[in-house]
């Protein structure tokens, strides 16, 4: 399985409250590819508010471009 984010692309977490609901989504940085874990699904390192951190694919979407 690849990739679906690039290095430098910014994501987000999908929002997980009712739909129509408002808030502020927090836009993340890829900063590198990171190999697949055990289930086969594909993981980054992200840049964050607080520093950086490791994150599956399919806990990411695309961010809207500003």
């Amino acid at each position: 399985m690849s990739h679906k984010f690039k290095i430098g692309q910014r994501v987000c977490r999908p929002r997980l409250g009712t739909p129509g609901e408002a808030g502020e989504v927090e836009v993340f940085e890829v900063l590198r590819l990171m190999p697949q874990d055990q289930t086969g699904e594909p993981s980054y390192r992200i840049r964050t508010k607080a520093g950086e951190r490791a994150i599956r694919e399919g806990d990411l979407v695309a961010a809207a471009q500003p």
